[in-house]
This record gives structure tokens, sequence and C-alpha cells, in this order.
């Protein structure tokens, strides 16, 4: 015991503070990279240099976010063999070569062509540059791929036989494309691209607040809000699709985000707004509920059964008390973004996008919603998988490794906390720091083909 914590519970939140600091990183650097893509190609097509200064100004954001992405998820994979042994001896030869493919792919891609996007101008053409930021937004997207692939296929396996207590291989067309992958792909890409746009939405209305009407401030800032409108619209539609797969292939993770107890074989299942689910007693306190709505959302039918906590064992429940507020606090939020966007559509229409102050705080203060909207989706996620680390194949506490004690998992986990204070806490001030500079004019090193003199906003 260290500080009254098991070896297997100081684990496993040392593997949720580590990839809880990963997630945010690779993120922001998906989404960016297309940020970057699509400005890129905007100079290339209309030759108005505002967008080669945005460029400039947003890929330095991106090369910060990129390279603490990096760091951050290689001390989570040696988590593997440290403090999940057993985990990568009997389920490595599925969850093993698909992060294999990751860094073979996507990561190569990336890191040869990461040097020519952010130092080749003035050393390569115009045309070759935007091959580059082209290839480094694919190798970040590609990299989305295999991960989720890999975290998907521990949310739903398939595609494998167990010979001697191992999980061996079958058919990697149906372990790359397990049942929640694709479901999971277009929510956390989607999620990536928000995250980015939120990103970019908050430092613009920042520098609005300022006084800094650049063109090239609120160039940005409309950009970002379009996106934001497509993607939390969208979000919306994939969710919901991804909440139809859980419940067709993890009835328990549902019935715990909707603290759903009993089966509803007689009347529709209500949408419970707010409860506090007690795991023990099995009930939930202070319920306020909208009747029928839970089975129409969840099942698209008026009188849809839900299959509730109940009809599982109770050690095979995950804990309905944090997941059914993670993913309300997710859904929350979306349901704000959207507000935010429309509300951005009713202003442009009004000609007050930039000049409107109480917006620009509204902005402001949605700039890190993304990120804990992201987070509170995979702890709803991974806490929603509990007790398995496959799911329904190997429990969490079979891949521990069991030569593991409290006091070392509970020493690294406090080195963990300080150097992530001081290593990312540094990177993110600087980030922090880049925001509140704001963009600037740089120098021209190249010309596209094509110039044009126009310089509307969106």
């Amino acid at each position: 015991m260290f500080f009254g914590l098991t070896a297997l519970e100081l684990a496993r939140l040392q593997f949720a503070f580590t990839v809880s600091f990963h997630i945010i990183f690779p993120a922001t650097s998906i989404g960016l990279a297309c940020f970057l893509a699509i400005i890129e190609w905007k100079w290339l097509r209309t030759g108005q240099k505002i967008y080669l200064d945005m460029f400039k100004y947003w890929s330095k954001i991106f090369a910060v976010a990129f390279a603490m992405g990096v760091v951050s998820g290689i001390v989570m994979a040696y988590q593997f063999g440290t403090n999940w042994s057993e985990f990568a001896r009997i389920a490595g030869g599925v969850t093993g070569p698909l992060l294999a493919y990751e860094v073979l792919s996507a990561f190569f891609l990336e890191a040869g062509f990461l040097g020519i996007m952010l130092f080749g101008w003035g050393r390569v053409g115009p045309k070759a540059h935007f091959a580059a930021t082209m290839m480094v937004a694919l190798g970040t997207c590609m990299s989305m791929f295999w991960i989720l692939s890999s975290n998907s296929w521990m949310q739903t396996p398939q595609g494998f036989t167990v010979e001697n207590g191992i999980i061996v291989p079958h058919d990697w067309l149906q372990i790359i494309f397990n049942p929640s992958f694709i479901h999971r792909l277009l929510h956390m890409g989607t999620a990536a691209f928000l995250v980015s746009s939120l990103l970019v939405v908050g430092a613009s209305g920042w520098q609005l607040l300022r006084g800094h009407r650049s063109p090239m401030t609120m160039k940005a800032f409309s950009m970002a809000l379009w996106m934001v409108l497509i993607t939390c619209c969208a979000q919306v539609y994939f969710g919901d699709a991804q909440g139809l797969n859980t419940l067709k292939y993890q009835p328990a993770k549902l019935a715990a985000i909707e603290a759903h107890w009993e089966t509803n074989t007689d009347n529709p299942m209500a949408l419970i707004l707010f409860t506090i689910p007690d795991m023990k007693q099995e009930k939930n306190y202070y319920t306020v509920s909208l009747p029928y709505v839970g089975s129409l959302i969840l099942t698209h039918r008026w009188n849809g059964v839900v299959k509730g906590l109940k009809e599982f064992p109770a050690q095979d429940r995950p804990n309905s008390l944090i997941v059914f507020w993670t993913f309300r606090l997710m859904v929350g939020l979306c349901f704000l973004m959207i507000a935010m966007s429309f509300t951005a559509l009713w202003l442009r229409y009004k000609k007050r996008l930039y000049t409107s102050k109480w917006f620009s705080y509204f902005a402001l203060f949605m700039g890190p919603t993304g990120y804990i909207a992201l987070l509170a989706g995979w702890v709803t996620t991974e806490v929603g998988r509990q007790p398995w680390v496959v799911y329904n194949m190997l429990r969490t506490e079979h891949g521990f490794s069991n030569t593991v004690v409290a006091d070392q998992v509970g020493l690294s986990l406090i080195i963990f906390v300080t150097v992530y204070t001081v290593v990312f806490g540094s990177g993110i001030y600087y980030i922090f720091k880049l925001i509140n500079q704001g963009p600037k004019e740089y120098p021209l090193h190249a010309s596209p083909a094509k110039l044009n003199s126009k310089d509307e906003l969106l």
C-alpha cells in the first residue's frame, strides 16, 4: 500500500494521468495540421500574404504541441512493459503490431516532412512546401487511425483466437475494422478538429479583446468559427451513432452512463438529467428526468428496451457515478459550442462579429472547453470499459504486472507529476506566450504562382 492505495490502483492512476496529459497534444496537432494545410492551400490559390503569415504564426504553436505529444506518448508506451506486462504478454500479439504500424507509417511520415514544413521556406518551392504540409497533416490523421484501431479493439475485440491463454491474431481486417472503430474514429477526429478550432477561436477572441483587430486575427477567428459550427453539429450525429454501437456491443457501459438500473421491459426509459448514482445500494438519489426520452434517444424507438445495470454481475459494472457525470459534461459543452456557433452566425448577419465585446469574452471562455470535453469523453470511454482491459476477455487486474509493488508505482507517479509539471508546464506557458503576442507579418521568402490582391474576410 502507498498512501492507502494498492499497486494496481496506483498503476491505473499513473496511466490515467499520463494518457490524459498526452491526448491533449495529439488532438491539438491533428486539428492544427489540417488547419495549416487549408490556409497554405488558400495562400497558393489566392496569393494573399495574410494566409502565409497565419501559417507561420500557427505553425509555431503546432510545433510545440507536436513535440510535447511525441515525448508524452513515448513515456506512456513504456508503461505497457513496466506496469502492464501481463496485458502486453497476453494481448501484445494484437496491440503491438497496431502500435508498430502507427510508428512505421504515421510517425515516420510526420518526422520525414516536419522539418520541411517548419524550416523549408526559401529552401523549397511553394508547391513542394505545401506537399510537405499535406504529408504532415496526413501523418497525424494516420496516427489517429492506428491508435484508435488499437483502442477500439480493446473495446470491441474480434478477429482473434485464444491459444494457451494468449490472444492470437486470426483476421487482421476484423481486428483493425472492429465493430466500434469507424464510429470512434469519426467521433475522435471531429473532436480533434473541435479542440484546435476552439483554441484558434479563444486565441483570436483574446486578441480582439485587446483591440488587435488585424486582418489575420479576424480571418483566423472567422475560419475557426465556421469549423466549430460544422464539427460540433457533426459531433451530435457521430456521437449518436457511437451510442447505438455502445448499446449493442457494450450495454453495461451504456447503462452506467445513463445510471439505468432496471431494464425497462414494461415502460419506455426516461432520460435522467441529474442524479447521484449509488453503486453499493444500486439506486439513484435526487433524480431529475424526462419520461420516454431515454428510449427515443438511445434506441430511436419510443418504447425501446435498454438493459439495466442490475442485469450484470456487480463485479462487472463500470462506476456509474463517474461516467454519468463525465458524459453529461461532454454533451453539455458540445451544446454550448453549438450555441456559440449559431450566435456567431447571427453576429455575422448583424456585421458585429469582430466588434461585439461580450462575444469575444464568450469566445475566450470557450477556448479551453474543447480540451475539457475531450478529457471527459475519454474518461467516459475508458472508465466505462472497466473492469476489463480487453472487453469481456481480459480483466484489468489480470493485465497488471505481478512483480510491481505499490511503493515503486507510487514513487514513479510522484516523479511523473513533478517532471510533467516542469517540462510540459513550460511548453504550455510558451504556447500561451505565443498566443498573447498574437500574429504578425513575416518576410516573404516565396510567392505562389498565382497572385491575387483581394483580401476579403470570410
